[in-house]
């Protein structure tokens, strides 16, 4: 199995990074992009005999305590 965990700044936090991209895509010629957020991507192997239950439960804490931010940020967690 395998876990993805997908971290992206809250809509309303200012992002300097994406708004960044956003300008280079348009100095590049790329149009049509309202916006931009730039975020992490964690993957997890998860061993093969993890119960997928308390996979969840775990990494949805860790998320939360550890790999995110949450005053700032927002995760989703995809497990496969």
């Amino acid at each position: 199995m395998k876990a993805k965990i997908i971290i992206t700044p809250k809509k309303a936090v200012l992002d300097p990074q994406g708004k960044t991209v956003q300008n280079a895509l348009a100095h590049l010629g790329y149009t049509g992009i309202a916006a931009v957020h730039v975020g992490k991507y964690i993957e997890i192997d998860l061993a093969a005999n993890t119960d997928p239950a308390a996979a969840r439960q775990a990494l949805e804490e860790a998320s939360h305590k550890f790999l995110s931010n949450p005053i700032i940020e927002d995760y989703r967690l995809e497990i496969e």
